[in-house]
């Protein structure tokens, strides 16, 4: 508790730093904060509370938790921006864990400069979002509770520099970055190499946006280097107000060792559909399949490794304009048996119910 209050201080004081620069241009400072509040039941019952171990968000069983809470400060100018927000919450240790000390709590620290007067060219550098994926760690803003699978397994958040752009109709997102690593702060111990991706968002219409995003790199080691190559594909259609359809695609594939020309690849498709009955209430479906079969990203040790089917039902009801009641009931199905019951037998199946509870301000 005693490092958390000293990055609050820092933010704090960050903040107020901030506000007193760059007077003569469009200054904007904003404070928000997010809570998100979850009861998770696996009615498997397993004897261990915490979910298995391709499961980072929203992953402790039968008991009342948090899976994140946020408080961020954000800076902006016309040529300068930056951002710093801080975590607690099993998302953050769940995700976190191999970073040293105070680097556990922070969610995101970046600055970043406009390097041109005509265009909107910038560099930013630090902590971020993932620049791979369509669902994010902050609940409210994804169509389901859980996040996929397809989600859960990718980045969440990454380090390094980038350089994007943004077209003056800004349809058009384009980046290129290099980082630290797949889902680093800091660096493997022994890695010499950093790591490469690219963004590129294009919206044709208002009801349309397309992704293409990339990862070339590795997590390991020099003297084991393995290279991994990454692609996520994603389309998001909001067909009117009430029903939104979002595909995905990931595939990718790692050396099976150092210099290898053999690769081991896994790929992940998933499907969600949202429907707004109301203003206040909604219903999601998602269906998502993960083919991981030689242990590349989740290792289960079993014959035909990770082969999982999964299908979910979502229904939100916006209580206030900032707080928002969700439920979810979910089913995983995976070839071999993985995961636990009560009596520690390994099943196939794992059937979860969840209640969250979210707060922004």
């Amino acid at each position: 508790m005693k490092k958390l209050a000293m990055l609050a201080c820092l933010l704090a004081g960050a903040t107020q730093l901030f506000a007193q620069q760059d007077t003569t241009q469009n200054t904007r400072l904003s404070i928000s904060s997010y809570l998100e509040a979850y009861y998770l039941r696996d009615f498997n019952n397993p004897l261990g509370n915490t979910r298995p171990g391709f499961v980072y968000s929203h992953n402790r069983t039968n008991e009342v938790n948090i899976n994140l809470a946020l408080l961020k400060a954000a800076y902006e100018t016309t040529n300068t921006r930056a951002n710093l927000a801080l975590g607690v919450g099993t998302y953050m240790n769940a995700n976190y864990g191999a970073e040293p000390g105070v680097l556990k709590n922070i969610y995101e620290a970046n600055a970043g400069i406009r390097i041109s007067k005509k265009h909107n060219l910038w560099i930013d550098a630090g902590i971020f979002s993932s620049h791979l994926g369509f669902e994010s760690a902050i609940g409210k803003d994804n169509w389901t509770v859980t996040r996929s699978i397809f989600a859960d397994n990718s980045p969440y958040f990454e380090t390094g520099a980038k350089i994007s752009y943004t077209s003056a109709s800004g349809k058009l997102f384009l980046s290129g970055l290099i980082l630290n690593g797949w889902q680093r702060i800091q660096r493997v111990d022994g890695s010499s190499l950093p790591a490469f991706g690219h963004q590129l968002v294009y919206k044709p219409t208002d009801k349309w946006t397309i992704n293409s995003g990339s990862f070339i790199g590795s997590d390991k080691a020099d003297s084991v280097r393995q290279m991994r190559y990454f692609h996520n594909l994603y389309a998001i259609y909001q067909m009117n107000e009430k029903l939104g359809i979002t595909f995905g695609f990931d595939i990718g594939a790692e050396q099976e060792a150092k210099g290898s020309s053999k690769y081991n690849a896994w790929y992940t498709p998933v499907l969600i559909a949202r429907y707004a009955t109301t203003e206040k209430f909604s219903l999601t479906a998602r269906g998502e399949y993960y083919n991981d079969k030689h242990g590349v990203i989740v290792s289960t040790t079993t014959d035909q490794g990770f082969q999982t089917f999964g299908y979910s039902l979502n229904a939100d009801y916006a209580i206030l304009p900032n707080v928002l009641w969700r439920t979810e009931l979910r089913n995983l199905t995976n070839k071999d048996a993985i995961f636990l019951d009560r009596t520690n037998k390994l099943v196939k199946n794992s059937v979860t119910a969840v209640t969250a509870l979210t707060v922004s301000f």
